[in-house]
């Protein structure tokens, strides 16, 4: 397996050690592919998904970056649909920069709050 790879899983199992949703603060994790990125809530006490988006339905030619604004949007809004207003961050192993940083400041933007 790639290194990078190997480095991201390992990071990512520490972080899991920590971060945990519950009902009252589900989690809101972030996977990042090359062409796409994807954001979804879950309840890690139920293990349900309760809101998710995506960079798929996305037809307008935009940058990565913007992408990923527009998810942290759609995420926010879905959450507040779906009852929720405060999670917790689970940046799966990714760096806290760049599109990962662009789609929680968005979603901070549109009203989640971690």
């Amino acid at each position: 397996m790639n290194q990078k790879i190997v480095r991201r899983l390992k990071i990512k199992k520490h972080i899991r050690t920590k971060v945990n949703g519950t009902a009252e603060r589900p989690r809101l994790t972030v996977f990042r592919s090359d062409n796409h990125i994807y954001a979804q809530i879950v309840d890690d006490q139920l293990g349900k998904t309760l809101a998710a988006a995506s960079s798929l339905n996305i037809k307008d030619k935009v940058t990565k970056m913007e992408q990923a604004a527009q998810v942290g949007k759609l995420i926010a809004s879905k959450a507040q649909e779906a009852g929720v207003s405060k999670v917790v961050f689970d940046r799966n192993g990714y760096l806290y920069h760049g599109r990962v940083k662009q789609l929680a400041d968005a979603a901070r933007e549109a009203g989640l709050n971690f």
